[in-house]
This record gives structure tokens, C-alpha cells and sequence, in this order.
């Protein structure tokens, strides 16, 4: 295995990566966005009135793109094994 076919997976791993996290940390950001716009116009500033919302909003996120992610996943994986030859040598 030389050195470009190691740069070449660690890439498409890092893509794989950002891919299957890209939507939480959205829903994450949006969320912290509009959490902080509330608690600005109403001037509530304890911090469990944003982390609760927050952690709501992730938790439905992740039921809602779990199978999306899942599916990536295993279909990286079973083409990275389809080709564990190429990588063996």
C-alpha cells in the first residue's frame, strides 16, 4: 500500500466524517441560534433555559437522520471492505 492510496482513505474517512456529522451540528447551531435570540429579546439568561431546548433539538436530529447516517455508514464500510484487497497488500 503506498503512500497516495493512504492519503486517498484517510481523506474520504475525514469526508465520511463531516458528512454523517453535518447535520446535528446544524440543528445544533440553528438551535443555539435561536436560543440565545429568546433568551436576548426576553432577558431570561439561566443557562438550563438553553441547554435543554438544545439538547432537545439534538436528540430529535438524531432520531430523525439516524437511519440517513446509518446507512452511510454501513455503505462506507462495506465498500471499504469490498476493496480490502487493494489495502492488504
Amino acid at each position: 500500500m503506498n503512500a497516495h492510496a493512504v492519503v486517498d482513505l484517510i481523506r474520504q474517512t475525514f469526508w465520511m466524517t463531516f458528512w454523517i456529522g453535518l447535520p446535528l451540528l446544524a440543528i445544533g447551531f440553528l438551535a443555539g441560534i435561536v436560543i440565545s435570540l429568546v433568551q436576548i429579546v426576553t432577558s431570561i439568561q439561566d443557562a438550563s433555559f438553553g441547554a435543554v431546548p438544545r439538547l432537545l433539538a439534538f436528540l430529535g436530529a438524531l432520531m430523525l437522520f439516524l437511519p440517513w447516517m446509518l446507512g452511510k455508514l454501513v455503505s462506507f464500510t462495506a465498500t471499504l471492505f469490498g476493496d480490502f484487497s487493494r489495502y492488504a497488500q
